[in-house]
């Protein structure tokens, strides 16, 4: 009997870790699948306010804290906006003080516990940047997709769409530049955001379904007007916009591609992330199988809308090598394939989804350029 008993044993606690395992991968998956809209990604440090003057801020010393550039400061119910890092203000060693521009809403106070986010606005494009718009609804296949319409007088429509850990405010950073130069903005909340439907299955599918809102955001558009479209989208939403400049029924509407840190390899992304919440290198591969079984993700559906060799329209990418969520490496790759259809804008030292952050100047003016010959 004891042999018995030793093997029975054995197999309960073999069944016992492997049931443990794919508990482990399942909540490893979820740093993509349930990455909450507004909320920061797991790549994201957490910063301590050390103290506030005129015009100043003082935060913990972190990469994240010297990045160049123009963010939000989010909080647990503040936001404010720091602008670049004041070298010569006097600090403490391990602080960092950078400007800050303005607290939008809240307080800032000693010890509370801020993250650096790309959503320098928030509030709507009448409150945020002083546009005329109106909230539309977008027809979408599972309900009404809430969005901002900012119109103008050309033909061409900017169709902006946001992604991972973001919302449709991040578009905002953009929109006063787009109006000036009057191109029609209309900015989509997808499933999952607040105000739109929930999907069927609670979780994000990096791309891979949501860009059938997208799909429904241009018929949208076209039904009220737009000669010609340009997607513009982040992170996962530029996956959106490379989906549906292959899959739409209006693709041929689809003037041009704006693809800002752009995840090119779904896989890749769901590693980072979950290596981000500090899960083991040897729970990844179960985590990625995991996303598998709860989603229908794998490599050969989303490598169809990445491969360079189908794109059609002229494409500007947006990405730089400190992004740890998406490989740069992909979009210089894309680029190097198509370079008489594709062109890359390099940014250093932003995290994913920030380009416009680290450089404005610079981001706007190779929009300039590309948009031009578009209007």
């Amino acid at each position: 009997m004891r042999p018995l008993k030793a093997t029975a044993a054995a197999v309960t606690a073999a069944l016992a870790a492997g049931v443990a395992s794919v508990a482990a991968g399942r909540l490893a998956s979820d740093a993509a699948l349930k990455a909450a809209p507004g909320r920061p990604l797991p790549t994201e440090p957490r910063l301590t306010v050390h103290g506030t003057a005129a015009g100043q801020i003082m935060l913990t010393r972190d990469l994240a804290s010297l990045r160049p550039g123009t963010y939000g400061l989010a909080g647990n119910g503040s936001h404010a906006v720091v602008g670049p890092v004041l070298p010569t203000a006097p600090h403490r060693p391990d602080t960092v003080v950078r400007r800050l521009e303005r607290v939008t809403h809240g307080a800032l106070g000693p010890r509370d516990r801020v993250w650096l986010t790309p959503n320098v606005h928030v509030g709507n494009p009448g409150s945020a940047l002083g546009l005329d718009h109106a909230d539309v609804d977008v027809p979408g296949e599972l309900g009404a997709l809430p969005a901002w319409f900012v119109p103008a007088v050309r033909e061409t429509w900017i169709i902006t769409v946001h992604g991972l850990g973001t919302t449709r405010e991040l578009p905002l950073n953009i929109m006063g530049f787009l109006n000036r130069r009057h191109f029609p903005v209309l900015d989509l909340a997808y499933r999952g955001d607040l105000g739109a439907p929930r999907p069927p299955d609670g979780l994000n599918h990096l791309g891979q379904t949501e860009w059938r809102d997208l799909d429904a955001a241009i018929r949208y558009a076209v039904r009220y007007g737009a000669e010609r479209v340009v997607l513009h989208g982040w992170s996962t939403g530029a996956t959106m916009a490379l989906r549906a400049a292959l899959h739409s029924g209006l693709r041929d509407r689809i003037s041009g591609l704006i693809l800002d840190s752009p995840v090119l390899d779904w896989e890749a992304t769901l590693r980072a992330l979950a290596r981000a919440r500090h899960t083991p290198d040897a729970l990844l591969p179960l985590a990625v199988r995991a996303a598998q079984g709860r989603t229908g993700l794998y490599g050969d559906r989303l490598a169809e809308a990445t491969d360079p060799s189908r794109l059609t329209v002229p494409t500007l990418i947006f990405h730089g090598p400190d992004d740890e969520v998406a490989p740069w490496v992909l979009s210089r790759r894309m680029a190097d394939r198509r370079p008489n259809l594709v062109a890359l804008h390099t940014v250093e030292k932003a995290p994913h989804g920030a380009m416009w952050n680290a450089d404005p100047e610079g981001y706007e003016e190779a929009l300039r350029r590309f948009l031009t010959p578009l209007m």
